[in-house]
């Protein structure tokens, strides 16, 4: 017991208080997240549209983000991280229900891209202002903890979703823009700004300096580095577009589909915290490849699924090479981001994503229709495989890089970056981690 103790204490404590409360908008954002889990079977049963028009859907959603990451970067610079959070959480919530109330696929569509450039204008926004609160030797543990708290919410979501579709379709939409509002609420009265203000003397501002994105688009390294998780994420990102239509086509219920894609949710509840320790001082290249080489087995073997069981064998498969590869991928793109550009490095990063979500239901829609579920699925593997291959070749750059940068790039905290909480949420926060105040 006094082993599982320390290794929790090891696990936990430590992190500034800021981390906490980010952590806790983390955690009830996901709880909400209804609409994301089930948006590819409202559109198909609920509205009635194609296999095609809920791929253009989702990629309409994944093109707004798309946007809404680039110029959430630059505001994240140059406006500061919290009125970027807040302004984004804000919009989002707003454009959730809209969405909701939309009948017309022209309306759904435009409601979608909306949705998409709000909701990811924070992710490089969140993303920096973990970077600011946390040192270099915490990232690891701090990231894999937020990474924890994004599963937990959303295996709870998945569960709660199902039941809640049943209920009707509309509630998936309003509690999800409720707890976007919590979410903006507790950012607003706990967290503030982390950017580092211009100095009268000239000194290290934080403020982005000239040709700031000309930096960006020709940082070979960290370019190589967006494109892999481009075609990762064009894999990863079919559970949220293809997998619940493939579900469907094998006769299981929006529900069963809930409580299989909920496996991924728990089994990283479970077994995230233990990640941090298995990979600690292990080649980082090696540990990507990895990740990329079994989330590809993992998506590879639903082309073989039929019944429940099934799938949700393949979803522990995949899920085990996500929780290598995120808190490796964060830590990677901390280190290799300069200090004054952090929130449009992060917003490059976070542009990989949005692009792969606009492109995945797409060309997995495509390739399906087109090409057979067997194809897409086989795909899949393919891709994980030749992703991992090039994780393994670029590597050794990617760290001499983060080496080299790694001096000029640590955070500095803000004295006054949290307004104190009261005593009982500090207690909670900081001296018992263990159990702590609880993120295109």
């Amino acid at each position: 017991m006094r082993t599982v103790r320390n290794w929790f204490r090891d696990t936990t404590g430590g992190l500034p208080r800021p981390f906490w409360y980010l952590w806790t908008g983390t955690l009830v954002n996901r709880l909400g997240s209804f609409v994301l889990i089930f948006i590819a079977i409202y559109l198909t049963r609920e509205r009635g549209f194609s296999d095609a028009q809920a791929g253009l859907v989702l990629g309409l959603w994944g093109a707004g983000g798309a946007v809404g990451t680039t110029v959430g970067g630059i505001l994240a610079d140059r406006w500061g991280r919290r009125p970027t959070l807040l302004t984004a959480h804000l919009g989002a919530a707003t454009m959730m229900l809209a969405l909701g109330l939309a009948r017309p696929l022209w309306a759904i569509g435009a409601g979608a891209l909306l949705l998409g450039m709000f909701a990811e204008a924070a992710r490089p926004a969140f993303g920096a202002m973990m970077v600011d609160v946390v040192p270099e030797a915490d990232r690891l543990r701090a990231f894999s903890l937020n990474y924890w708290a994004i599963n937990l919410g959303f295996a709870c979501a998945a569960v709660l979703a199902g039941l809640a579709a049943e209920a009707g379709y509309l509630l998936l939409f309003v509690v999800d823009a409720a707890t976007t509002l919590v979410t903006a609420l507790i950012i607003f009265t706990r967290v503030r700004e982390t950017r580092r203000a211009t100095t009268p003397t000239g000194g290290t501002s934080g403020r982005a300096p000239t040709g700031a994105w000309r930096t960006i688009l020709t940082d070979r390294v960290f370019l190589g580095f967006v494109v892999l998780n481009l075609f990762g994420a064009l894999v990863f990102l079919q559970h949220v577009s293809m997998l619940p239509i493939t579900m469907g086509d094998s006769g299981l219920s929006p529900a069963t589909y809930g409580s299989v894609i909920a496996l991924n949710g728990v089994l990283i509840v479970v077994g995230q915290l233990f990640v941090p320790r298995l990979i600690r001082g292990r080649n980082r290249s090696q540990v990507l490849a990895l990740a990329a080489v079994v989330m590809g087995v993992g998506f590879g073997l639903t082309a073989f699924a039929e019944a429940a069981w099934f799938y949700g064998l393949t979803v522990l498969i995949w899920t085990v090479g996500e929780m290598l590869n995120s808190p490796s991928n964060a830590t990677l793109i901390a280190e290799l981001s300069p200090d004054e550009l952090r929130g449009r490095y992060q917003g490059m990063f976070s542009l990989s994503w949005q692009v792969a979500g606009a492109a995945a239901p797409v060309l997995g829609g495509l390739v399906r229709e087109h090409a057979g579920n067997a194809t897409l699925w086989l795909g899949c593997a393919v891709v994980g495989g030749l992703v991992g291959v090039a994780h393994l070749v670029s590597g050794p750059a990617r760290e001499r890089r983060a080496a080299r940068i790694r001096p000029a790039a640590e955070p500095v905290i803000p004295v006054t970056a949290v307004r104190p909480p009261a005593p009982a949420v500090a207690e909670a926060a900081v001296t018992a981690p263990a159990a702590p105040v609880p993120a295109p």
